[in-house]
């Protein structure tokens, strides 16, 4: 890396955890202009502080940048985050779909409103502790790709959170602990003697301090309704059928399991549930509002490996087009509990080519 000082400027976005505050280390080192961000999200109630934004996550983020001597800010947009983020969450699950908050998070706070105001301020990129990795790419001499490359770090890549990026982002974003492991980044942070003698690791939900259920529980109503198995027959009742998600096991209060969230019917507000598990398994999915990272359809039909959660292991599937923004999987081996609101994220080789909510 470079050690004389470079023009670009730079906002970490700093949580206070390891990763985003060694992403600002090298990029210090480095020799470029870095201003440090802590950006306040929403959270319930005052004894129940959002797990990104807490005081004590502030507190470590504003050592770090002290002993990195770098400019450090606090950003408020807990309003936002409220209104783009939690409110569409609920409204989903009020709908009865599972959905993915910190993809929209992502999208909408971080590498929306975050790099709105960076751009804004006349400040060139914004960098987060994010593992994933920007390659560029010279479509001719005048104009350059960003493709979006998962982390050399497999069991800590976070390129399936970052499908709605596109090129105006892209290449105004850095990961600058893309290229390492977790392992070597917490050897980084010792050497940098940021103060991690414990560290952190990455956490669920933000917003969600218990469990999800309490959380929704807190905000939606009860709507209580019929439990059902896959011949019709009613077993139970349940108290919503939006407290519920497909492959559930736990929680369903059914006697002589174990039972699985099978399907929703939302308009006879039915729970339909099974005790087969290989009833779960399915063979295609179709997704909406599909993003391509370059911009562009690629030519399709074409085989992808497919993400349809996080944890989940890439599925070998051949994605054909159906509509303007609606697509169609086909599996090559029937999928686990594939859910509605999720994530289908397309792969090929280590290159992430886009992705679209499950229908």
């Amino acid at each position: 890396m470079a050690t004389k000082k470079l023009k670009n400027k730079i906002i970490v976005a700093m949580s206070g955890g390891v990763d985003s505050s060694v992403a600002a280390a090298l990029l210090e080192k480095a020799g470029y202009d870095v201003i440090g961000v802590f950006i306040k999200f929403w959270f319930s109630d005052k004894e129940n502080e959002n797990k990104c934004c807490s005081s004590e996550s502030e507190k470590r983020a504003r050592k770090v940048a002290k002993i990195l001597n770098i400019p450090f800010y606090v950003f408020n947009f807990k309003k936002e985050f409220k209104r783009r983020i939690v409110d569409k969450f609920l409204k989903g699950y009020k709908k009865g779909i599972t959905p993915n908050p910190c993809v929209v998070c992502n999208k909408e706070i971080k590498f929306g409103l975050l790099l709105e105001k960076t751009l804004a301020l006349g400040v060139d990129y914004v960098a987060t502790g994010h593992y994933a990795k920007i390659k560029k790419r010279f479509v001719n001499l005048q104009q350059i790709r960003n493709s979006l490359i998962s982390a050399k770090d497999k069991n800590k890549d976070q390129s399936y959170f970052l499908w709605k990026l596109g090129q105006s982002q892209l290449k105004h974003i850095l990961f600058p602990v893309g290229n390492y492991t977790r392992t070597e980044v917490e050897k980084m942070a010792k050497k940098f003697k940021l103060p991690f003698s414990n560290v952190q690791k990455s956490m669920e939900i933000c917003f969600v301090q218990t469990t999800i259920n309490d959380f929704l529980k807190k905000y939606l109503k009860p709507r209580p309704g019929k439990i059902i198995d896959t011949a019709g027959k009613t077993i139970g009742q349940h108290q919503g059928s939006h407290f519920y998600t497909i492959g559930q096991r736990k929680g369903i209060g059914l006697a002589g399991g174990p039972y699985y969230v099978l399907g929703k019917n939302l308009k006879k507000n039915l729970l339909i549930i099974t005790k087969n598990e290989r009833d779960l398994l399915k063979r295609e999915l179709i997704c909406k509002n599909v993003n391509w990272i370059s911009g562009k359809v690629p030519k399709l039909p074409q085989k992808v490996k497919v993400k349809i959660r996080y944890r989940h292991e890439p599925a070998e599937a051949i994605i054909r087009k159906l509509q303007a923004t609606s697509y169609k999987l086909q599996f090559k081996t029937p999928q686990r509990a594939i859910t509605p609101g999720q994530s289908a994220v397309f792969y090929r080789g280590e290159e992430l080519l886009g992705g679209g909510i499950i229908c």
